[in-house]
């Protein structure tokens, strides 16, 4: 070839230089496509190919463009970037630590401090259940006062709260409940109720709410047959919770958009597939005091498990009267769960969200203080939830009273949400509040059930770690003196002097003492 051909060959090449490169471009999306919808890790790169890539860009600059251009971390509602990135990195069994020191007000009135012990509880001095290091069982046993026939001592004290499958898709409640196997905690059915999804292997709390999903007869009233039959097929069913109501929108009952109501959805509770399913806003087995009790122990005379009942707080009188009847008759709930107004997984109206509802450390403390001056108090298991999903929180609730916590989105992100707040929608882009087929395609179960586990294991060592520094081997050793909550220019008062109560003494010796009755792996 002549030095003009080649000349000419090289000016050809120049010339349509944009295609080759245009070209090469082409593949390499195509590849990327490829990788994205075919891998596993990622939910948000499955669902949206390339554009997904965008998203974790964003997530590594983010700190920076908020600084400057936005907001900071702790800005972002209803759970901000730094809560959100610890419950990732705790998920992911990645760093969890923050470095350069808090960024909280500490002298801000409501602030929390807990105070350390001068001399740690030795680490080395710990008992573990069964070699796992995270565990931490319930110090009481759910149905022992009532004498109810199949006892049950939770394995962990932080538990997954109540998501309906419908709420949430097939996938998400599989990696729950696979995820409560491996972590040995239980998961709550949500007012949906039983499905395939809840089998798996871990513990379930079956609720029951205003629409008795699974436990109803055609015309929607609970029948006792469809409850025995139900309980029949779901061997690890363990308790029954009662819904009254829940903190997203108490006095009103669940709503289900005709967009979620599939057909196998529509199976499961007995209703009309692809109409909305908005359950009563009351029960029908009663509507007193008296009644809900009667209902109780006929759930409890037939299952033989331990009764309870969820409740956001609103007004007083009611709780008075069940801890007076409870106390004249020797009835009713085996637990009591109370939901702060600050909870929520579902869709609500913005009014009920916003503004209906004490928020949980109010609620809990004019109910437990009830209870309490009617000396009943140490024979119910309490059950906190409303935001709660993070050890400092779960250490105030205890010293409180609580026994046990629930925990709903914070569970929710450790198998991918990223708060898009589109649950209402059937638009979940990470595939966890959806029945979407393509959206729940990238939600690798396997993965995310082990995520799950990582999540709840993560946050109960960090509980353990806390009590440590403190002088405790068990978190419920924590007491309202324990906590100083800040009460503005520069003043601190103990929570036990904010509450005007001190939670009950509780009775613990070690660790291994307290495995009779826990549900052991399959």
């Amino acid at each position: 070839m002549s030095e003009d051909q080649i000349l000419e060959l090289l000016e050809l090449i120049d010339e349509h230089a944009w295609l080759f490169w245009s070209a090469l471009v082409f593949v390499f999306l195509v590849g990327v496509f490829i990788h994205d919808i075919f891998q596993k890790k990622h939910t948000i790169k499955h669902n949206f190919p390339i554009v997904g890539h965008i998203r974790y860009l964003f997530e590594k600059i983010g700190p920076e463009l908020r600084q400057y251009w936005v907001a900071n971390d702790k800005e972002e509602m209803p759970f901000n970037r730094a809560e959100r990135s610890w419950v990732y990195a705790t998920a992911k069994m990645q760093n969890n630590n923050f470095g350069f020191g808090t960024t909280e007000l500490l002298y801000d009135a409501g602030y929390p401090i807990i105070k350390h012990s001068a001399f740690p509880f030795a680490d080395s001095k710990a008992k573990y259940v069964e070699g796992d290091s995270s565990m931490i069982p319930s110090l009481k046993v759910m149905g022992e006062f009532h004498k109810r026939k199949k006892l049950y001592r939770p394995a962990s004290v932080v538990n997954i709260s109540a998501m309906s499958y419908g709420s949430l898709g097939e996938r998400a409640v599989s990696s729950l409940n696979k995820g409560a196997m491996l972590a040995r905690c239980y998961q709550n059915t949500g007012e949906g109720g039983l499905s395939p999804y809840h089998g798996f292997g871990a513990d379930v709390m079956w609720q029951l709410g205003t629409g008795y999903f699974g436990a109803r007869d055609e015309k929607g009233k609970f029948s006792m047959d469809s409850f025995r039959k139900r309980l029949s097929e779901n061997p690890n069913v363990r308790a029954i919770e009662i819904k009254l109501s829940q903190g997203a929108k108490p006095g009103k009952g669940g709503i289900l958009p005709g967009a979620k109501v599939t057909k196998e959805i529509a199976a499961i509770r007995g209703i009309k597939e692809g109409e909305d399913c908005i359950s009563p806003n009351a029960h029908t087995e009663f509507d007193d005091v008296n009644s809900l009790i009667d209902f109780i122990e006929r759930l409890a005379e037939a299952s033989g498990l331990p009764i309870g009942i969820k409740s956001a707080v609103g007004e007083t009188k009611f709780w008075e009267e069940l801890a007076r009847r409870m106390k004249e008759t020797g009835s009713g709930p085996d637990f009591i769960t109370i939901d702060g107004g600050e909870g929520g997984t579902g869709a609500a109206p913005l009014t009920f969200t916003d503004h209906v509802s004490l928020p949980f450390k109010v609620g809990f403390a004019r109910v437990y203080k009830i209870f309490q001056s009617a000396n009943l108090s140490e024979r119910i298991v309490w059950i906190g939830s409303g935001k709660l999903g993070f050890p400092d929180r779960t250490i105030v609730a205890f010293a409180m009273g609580c026994d046990l916590i629930h925990v709903a989105r914070e569970a929710m992100m450790s198998i991918g949400c990223i708060q898009a707040q589109k649950c209402h929608t059937g638009h979940c882009p990470a595939g966890v509040a959806t029945q979407s087929k393509w959206l729940q395609a990238g939600l690798d179960v396997d993965l995310k059930a082990k995520r799950a586990a990582n999540y709840i294991k993560g946050f109960r060592k960090e509980l353990l770690s806390v009590a440590h520094a403190c002088g405790y081997e068990h978190p419920l050793q924590f007491t309202g003196l324990d906590i100083e909550i800040g009460a503005g220019i520069n003043r601190f008062r103990t929570l036990s002097d904010v509450l005007e109560y001190d939670r009950d003494p509780v009775k613990f010796t070690t660790m291994m003492d307290y495995t009779d009755h826990i549900s052991l792996p399959k």
